[in-house]
């Protein structure tokens, strides 16, 4: 059974651009671009401290990696409860934890204080991935979803690449510089906040637990009375996310793509950008903090460069060629033959480009998975996305100690290789759908091969 529309009524999910849309837009952004900023500070913080708090290469790691094992936590966890009770409260609330915890970093003395904040806080950010994305995702209109999710990506590239503008600003200021570029981050995570608190819960997710009015209550408030309910299966699910569904026939292969395209993207992002000035010096490059400057410049450029893209290419096209065009950049990078102006030259493309692929892990994991399991796949590649981007940060430092930067550079490029290889065999093409279409193309290809099998059973 599902919701009917009446012919003057707008469907919700072809609705037009309008006013709320920009509000939960906005909020969605402004909590991205604190994520951002709260996870790239780290980099240049961290190698700025390492003096003050007499850091070995061992601490760096652990510092780097640990706001990323915190999210790997944090998105597991909270993909299932957001499922369960819903996307808003953890959406409305989760900026002002992130505030907190980011302003008592300006209190560390030791290693350990640092490291126990860093995780808590990546705790945090992993709760604000797995509900933005399935929130924004679930209350966009189709025909702008790509843009405004794209919206969310380029929020974060600018948080992430601000961040270390303020660090490279502040690097000079004293001892102490490390603790002000910490403390820092809690402000966009503050103001953001207020902005949340009127967002509602998600009218695709009331429906599916069968609390119809609300849904509709909300519709009529947020978009108008000419706005239809979604055309949802109304049935009530007294559970949500399972964990045997995601495995199950039917979505395990959407499961792993999630989790594979996912890891295999942000290990590079992540091992090299955390690290970045190190991986500069490693290269010869004259000036490693203005290369890092440039670098990250070119991830807010190609974030752009992705949005203006998203909606004009497959999703599936977008995704492969990216994994394939990396991984070429890192493989010339490994050569260690280019001079410090080449290595930064190469080095920006190649963030051009990540960064562009970046937006499709705004929008291809929500578009994976049904409404009733959103937020727990999305929470689970997520999840395998940051222990991976964990254990790539930590081991990157005393890899390039032990190896050099060209073995380090080498593993990046097997692992966007994989990455292309997987989502060329595997990966589905999800762009224009309706939500809660997902899965039926293979119910009906199922259901069509169960009938033909009876035919030929029968002949």
């Amino acid at each position: 059974m599902t919701m009917a529309t009446t012919e003057k009524s707008v469907p919700f999910e072809e609705v037009t651009f309008r006013r709320f849309h920009l509000h939960i837009g906005f909020s969605g952004c402004g909590g991205q671009f604190a994520d951002g900023f709260e996870l790239g500070i780290i980099g240049i913080a961290v190698a700025i401290a390492a003096g003050p708090l007499q850091l070995s290469a061992l601490q760096m790691g652990l510092l780097g990696a640990a706001a990323l094992a915190g999210l790997f936590v944090g998105s597991l966890i909270t993909g299932i409860v957001a499922d369960r009770i819903g996307r808003r409260t953890i959406f409305a609330y989760d900026m002002l934890f992130a505030a907190a915890i980011s302003g008592a970093q300006f209190f560390a003395t030791e290693p350990w204080h640092l490291l126990a904040l860093r995780l808590m806080l990546g705790f945090v950010l992993g709760a604000d991935y797995v509900v933005s994305k399935s929130l924004v995702t679930e209350l966009s209109p189709i025909r702008f979803r790509g843009r405004l999710l794209s919206l969310m990506a380029i929020a974060w590239a600018a948080g992430y690449t601000v961040a270390y503008v303020a660090g490279f600003l502040i690097r000079d200021t004293g001892p102490d510089a490390w603790r002000y570029m910490l403390a820092i981050s809690s402000a966009p995570a503050l103001c953001i906040f207020l902005f949340r608190m009127s967002i509602p819960e998600s009218p695709l997710w009331l429906i599916k637990r069968g609390r119809v009015e609300e849904a509709r209550q909300i519709i009529l408030k947020k978009l108008g009375p000419d706005v239809a309910l979604p055309k949802v299966a109304t049935e009530v699910r007294k559970r949500g996310g399972e964990w045997a569904a995601l495995f199950s026939p039917k979505w395990r292969r959407r499961t792993a793509v999630g989790g594979i395209f996912y890891v295999c993207q942000v290990i590079p992002y992540f091992a090299l950008g955390t690290f970045l000035p190190k991986i500069m010096e490693a290269l010869h490059v004259t000036d490693k903090y203005s290369g890092s400057l440039v670098y990250n410049t070119f991830l807010m450029l190609g974030a752009i460069i992705g949005m203006v893209v998203i909606d004009r290419l497959s999703r599936r096209f977008f995704l492969i060629s990216t994994f394939y065009i990396g991984a070429g950049l890192l493989l010339l990078l490994s050569v260690n033959v280019l001079g410090s102006t080449g290595v930064i030259i190469v080095f920006a493309l190649f963030a051009l480009t990540l960064s562009a692929a970046a937006n499709l892990e705004f929008m291809y994991p929500p578009e994976l998975f049904p409404t009733h399991l959103r937020a727990t796949g999305v929470g689970l590649a997520v999840a395998a996305s940051r222990f991976g981007s964990a254990l790539s940060t930590f081991l990157l430092p005393l890899v390039v100690q032990t190896y050099g930067v060209g073995t380090a550079l080498v593993a990046c490029v097997v692992v966007m290789v994989f990455g292309g290889v997987v989502c060329q065999a595997w990966a589905p093409e999800t762009g224009h759908v309706h939500l809660d279409s997902i899965g039926e193309a293979e119910d009906d290809r199922r259901d069509s091969r169960s009938v033909q099998c009876a035919q030929n059973e029968t002949a």
